[in-house]
């Protein structure tokens, strides 16, 4: 691994440290620390998440036209400020467009980072850095989310300023470091005419790309069904249909990161030698078992401590799902987009995620507290739905796109008889 990859990976873990740092805090901060109540809260979590659809579609087009790295940077800058101006605000009016900020500046961020790790890997190392993204990911959301526990207090202000300032002091510290980073020099898209009209050729051409289409739809579905219900719909059903308590909760939101820890590197081998539609396929397989487990949870007849167990293994299998998914989608977004295109995609691909993000709580949460069957049957056809559509994905990709070690091995064969040739050449 290069410094480069190393420090981009820092910046991966740093960057989920912050979010897990504070997110799961905000709410308790707006509504009882500043006293500004639910509905002020409940709109400073809406102003997040639709700063962040606001903001995607420009991002993509400026890290194709300048380059990852400066967009990254302006996004941490922009995050360090939203969450100091969070820190010291008091009001309604100081909230909500710090909030703005700090959504805006976290999710650009990802696609910036993702484009930074495909001009930084080849095809044969894409795979294992995109794995090894995801799991210093997780590893940062947990340990955030820990030490941020254990700083707050809802009693004293000050913990909460203190919490937004290690936040922002965090995200300027990881100007510093990755502004050291050489990223090598990837084709650049220049605006042709008007900037506009270079936006919407460039939204043309990706929407004109079947396959990128399907995935986005794929992947839609994906976090629809499954990132979407974590803390919304699932955790609802698990409450109110399972009697499952906020201790074994948290042991289901343990167990969830535990298996993607421990899970990740032992099934990225297993990964990289199959076809990534069938392992996205294999996924959709494994998350109806899941919800299977989730519907004897909440709707079996077993004892309490039956009903825990497999709420709990409810939240392990989605991370042996998320184990499989991590080098594999990732890396074939940047497998179909065209050269120099990567950020337009990541950046594509990260609105849909957000899109999904949205809707699945609004759409979960309720029917997770109060239709628990319908809840359960719903999102297991979801998962069942997504094995088919990554099917039909699999028939729009090329034989290397679908089976990327095709083009290592063909790679190999070219250099091996390129090597034969010049030997004979001296004999």
């Amino acid at each position: 691994m290069g410094a480069a990859m190393r420090r981009i990976h820092v910046g991966n873990a740093l960057s989920a440290f912050g979010l897990g740092f504070t997110v799961p805090y905000l709410y308790v901060y707006v509504a009882q620390v500043r006293g500004l109540g639910a509905t002020t809260a409940g709109l400073l979590l809406a102003v997040f998440a639709v700063a962040a659809l606001i903001v995607l579609p420009f991002a993509g087009r400026a890290i194709v036209r300048r380059g990852p790295l400066p967009v990254l940077l302006a996004a941490l800058v922009t995050a360090a400020l939203g969450a100091l101006s969070l820190g010291l605000a008091t009001s309604a009016i100081g909230v909500l467009p710090a909030a703005a900020a700090l959504g805006a500046g976290q999710a650009v961020m990802q696609p910036a980072l993702a484009t930074m790790i495909v001009d930084c890997s080849s095809a044969e190392t894409r795979s294992r850095a995109f794995a090894t993204q995801f799991f210093l990911q997780n590893l940062g959301l947990g340990v955030g989310g820990l030490i941020g526990g254990h700083v707050v207090d809802t009693a004293r202000v000050s913990s909460f300023t203190l919490l937004f300032s290690i936040e922002a002091a965090m995200f300027l510290l990881l100007v510093v470091v990755m502004a050291t980073v050489r990223v090598p020099r990837s084709p650049r898209i220049e605006a042709a005419g008007s900037g506009s009209g270079a936006a919407k050729g460039s939204w043309k051409q990706l929407l004109r790309n079947r396959a990128m289409v399907q995935l986005c739809v794929l992947g839609f579905v994906l976090f629809f069904a499954c990132y979407g219900q974590f803390e919304s719909g699932l955790s609802a059903y698990g409450v109110e249909a399972a009697g499952i308590s906020t201790s074994a909760l948290g042991t289901a939101l343990a167990a969830n990161t535990a298996v993607i820890v421990v899970a990740q590197f032992a099934v990225l081998r297993f990964v990289e030698r199959q076809r990534r539609s069938r392992v996205i396929a294999s996924v959709g397989l494994i998350w109806a078992v899941a919800w299977v487990a989730a519907g004897y949870a909440g709707l079996g007849h077993g004892s309490q401590e039956m009903a825990t167990a497999a709420f709990v293994s409810t939240y392990a299998l989605f991370g042996l799902g998320e184990a499989m998914l991590s080098p594999t989608v990732a890396p074939l977004v940047a497998d179909l987009a065209p050269a120099g295109m990567a950020g337009q995609y990541n950046s594509a691909f990260a609105l849909v995620k957000q899109l999904a993000l949205a809707v699945g709580p609004a759409v979960g949460g309720p029917m997770g507290a109060s239709l628990h069957a319908p809840y359960v049957v719903t999102f297991l056809l979801f998962s069942l739905g997504i094995s088919v559509l990554a099917v039909r994905l699999g028939r729009q990709l090329t034989s290397v796109q679908d089976r990327p070690w095709l083009g290592r091995s063909r790679v190999v064969v070219q250099r091996g008889a390129a090597a034969a040739g010049h030997a004979r050449a001296n004999a």
